[in-house]
């Protein structure tokens, strides 16, 4: 057994018991997403005050609630559409919150043109999910692209801990936005070739009458 598969193991062993008890307290998953979103929005202060590495340690708490909420509902049986669609909303209040919290902190610095670069993170942010929602209203699915939100998490995390935010802001602004970029053609592809397809099919159809 390798270093990284024991820790792997060691962590997921945890996780899986504390999904175990929250599922025989009885907790709903939806009250554990709200509790992840609260969770953001304190460390959304703690980066406004520019209390960096507390406030990653916090994320780390609310990056917690964000994996076992949809294991206690699978685990509980209470796996609803919904429940998916309240996560995914939550989820996107909690990203733009922490953001929002570096947006007071640059600006109370007179760092303007870190105020502009986290605007373009969220920005790109916010594209990533719409273009793939988006996407998907026309293809079956669109999971392409490298920076979904939890390697955009664990890059706030590392900046936070780390004392490396302003580097992990450019890295987030490029690659956020070249993901963008990613989706958008790939959606152009997959209709075009489903498109070809209906397009072949109906004089088949056509000739079989």
């Amino acid at each position: 057994m390798t270093v990284t598969r024991g820790i792997g193991l060691f962590f997921g062993s945890i996780i899986d018991a504390i999904v175990r008890a929250l599922a025989l307290s009885k907790v709903h998953p939806n009250v554990l997403t709200f509790v992840g979103l609260l969770i953001n929005v304190w460390a959304a202060f703690l980066f406004a005050q520019g209390k960096f590495m507390i406030g990653g340690f916090v994320l780390i708490g609310a990056g917690l609630f964000d994996m076992v909420d949809g294991r206690v509902a699978r685990e509980t049986n209470q796996v609803t559409r919904f429940g998916g669609y309240f996560d995914s909303v939550l989820d996107r209040y909690s990203d733009l919150g922490v953001l929002i919290g570096l947006l007071v902190y640059y600006a109370s610095i007179n760092r303007y043109f870190y105020v502009v670069l986290t605007a373009i993170v969220m920005t790109g942010t916010v594209m990533v999910s719409y273009t793939r929602a988006r996407a998907e209203n026309i293809i079956p699915r669109c999971k392409v692209g490298f920076l979904e939100r939890p390697e955009r998490v664990v890059l706030v995390i590392v900046g936070a801990l780390f004392n490396r935010m302003a580097q992990v802001l450019w890295v987030i602004a490029v690659l956020s936005n070249i993901t963008v970029i990613h989706r958008m053609i790939y959606t152009w592809q997959e209709a075009t070739r489903l498109e070809d397809a209906q397009l072949r099919a109906v004089p088949e159809r056509s000739a079989r009458r």
